[in-house]
């Protein structure tokens, strides 16, 4: 057994290799051990994010080329960003950019069938995909370093030249139409889909989704046009990282990139929402569960905001910040009323995003969960924040700062995103600057400004007759006292394969 007098030592050892950003501990006490790990000093962590013109570069053809060497592995990780999105699906064919998505790899390319290019692929153990989500599309490529030359012709003749095989979109379309049967069984799902309809209205790209119509009315011809119409080397960009030289990647990518034209026809801006969403209590009712599901918030900002900084470490502070957030403490560690509990302040980068607290609680305690939540909301609109969190909030932002760049992966994926998004060139640089300048009268100032009480829409998905009920030992929780005129706002569940609901009960 380990003697008991080596045991504060090695207390005092792990606490300096455990804290966050510590270099060197100076400490007053002799043999080098403090008394208390209160008296641990650490010097200052100095760390200088990297440049973003030092990786950027620019093919003939316009396409920009992130490319971050790595040579600790023999790897070599390609990704593509297009602009493209479901926001470009065709009314009455929702869906489409998705199944182009999936099936730019599923289906075959070039002049290999889908089962070629599979066992191609396989051959070269290269993990290859492809997707296109809301606003954005993407393609991946990682493979060992040796096998550039051959991984990168499979990946660009998947960009450039998919086949959209009939029999492989037909099994896309089948699993597509099976998930939909189940969209009503998951309270998890319920809730993202109304939410979304409730804050951004049902006519907005992202509330819109497949129906068994739109499903089965695209066909072949649709993903080809699809495919020409935005996927083109002048909606590219690139971010590449690993085992490589970077002007010998480069010139494989001028070379692959050949003779493939770019569209000159701008591609249509993302729409914003012109819904504006009704504050009150909305549910829906889903019998068979024993927890209610609930989100609260209204429309939030978007990152070019000024305030932004502000917003970032009232949010952290408010339900954002795990374990150390209000919201966290107050609902699980204080009250033992969830698992999870928190919030997001959203800063859109096309509109606005969305201020969001969302919990899941037991049937009979949803209610009262819900009244902390709303009290801390107001809590921290009203009274100004604690010294000691607000430094440990913006310490967690400064301090975690240098994971955004930890591997060459992150650090080309960050500025390929950063460009597709077209966020100021100078961001990180000032980030933690802005982060340190921000005061306890500014997360107050932006409380009262950004949250907004009176405009709060709560969405609980449960069992609404037992929550309703509420906690017997408890009877001062209910949603009928939390809702503002006592009116709560019944959603029925809409079919699942056509979305039609049916009148409100």
């Amino acid at each position: 057994m380990r003697n008991r007098k080596t045991l504060p030592a090695l207390l005092a050892l792990v606490l300096v290799l455990a804290a966050p950003g510590a270099l060197v501990a100076q400490t007053a006490t002799q043999g080098g051990v403090p008394r208390h790990p209160s008296e641990l000093k650490y010097t200052t962590l100095t760390y200088t994010p990297p440049k973003r013109d030092r990786y950027r570069h620019v093919l003939s053809n316009g396409v920009v080329v992130y490319a971050v060497e790595d040579h600790d592995l023999p790897l070599v990780n390609i990704s593509t960003l297009v602009r493209t999105g479901a926001y470009l699906d065709p009314a009455g064919k929702e869906g489409l950019s998705a199944l182009v998505g999936s099936q730019m790899r599923a289906g075959g390319a070039g002049k290999m069938t889908a089962e070629q290019f599979d066992e191609a692929a396989d051959f070269l153990a290269a993990q290859i995909s492809s997707s296109v989500g809301a606003t954005q599309g993407s393609a991946t490529l990682n493979l060992l370093a040796k096998d550039v030359d051959k991984g990168l012709a499979l990946y660009l003749d998947m960009l450039r030249t998919p086949a959209f095989q009939e029999d492989r979109l037909k099994l896309a379309k089948s699993q597509v139409l099976q998930q939909m049967e189940r969209r009503n069984d998951s309270t998890e799902g319920i809730e993202a889909r109304e939410w979304g309809r409730l804050l951004h209205g049902a006519e907005h790209f992202s509330s819109k989704m497949t129906t068994k119509a739109s499903i089965e009315s695209i066909t072949r011809q649709d993903l080809i046009d699809f495919h020409q119409k935005y996927f083109h080397p002048g909606g590219l960009i690139i971010a590449a990282s690993g085992d490589f030289n970077t002007k010998e990647l480069l010139a494989k990518l001028e070379a692959a990139f050949k003779g493939w034209p770019a569209s000159r026809t701008a591609v249509p801006e993302v729409p914003k929402p012109t819904h504006a969403p009704v504050a009150g209590i909305y549910t829906i009712h889903k019998p068979d569960v024993n927890q209610g599901r609930v989100s609260i918030g209204h429309t939030g900002t978007t990152r070019d905001n000024p305030d932004a900084y502000a917003l970032e470490i009232m949010n952290d502070i408010l339900g954002g910040g795990g374990f150390t957030s209000r919201i966290m403490s107050r609902v699980r560690s204080d009250e033992g009323l969830a698992y999870s509990a928190g919030s997001s302040y959203g800063m859109g980068v096309y509109y606005p995003g969305t201020f969001r607290a969302s919990f899941q609680s037991k049937s009979a305690t949803t209610s009262q969960a819900l009244k902390i939540v709303l009290d801390e909301i107001n809590r921290m609109r009203t009274t100004k924040v604690s010294a000691e969190e607000l430094e440990t909030s913006k310490n967690s932002a400064i301090e975690t700062f240098p994971r955004i760049f930890a591997t060459a992966a992150q650090v080309a994926g960050t500025f390929a995103q950063d460009e597709f998004t077209k966020r100021p060139a100078d961001y990180w640089d000032t980030y933690r600057q802005r982060i340190a300048a921000v005061t306890a009268d500014d997360v107050q100032r932006v409380a009262q400004k950004y949250l907004e009480p009176s405009k709060l829409v709560v969405l609980v998905v449960g069992n609404i007759e037992d929550i309703t009920k509420g906690n017997p030992d408890h009877p001062e929780y209910s949603l009928t006292k939390l809702a503002a005129t006592g009116q709560i706002r019944a959603i029925p569940l809409p079919d699942p394969l056509t979305l039609v609901y049916p009148p409100a009960p």
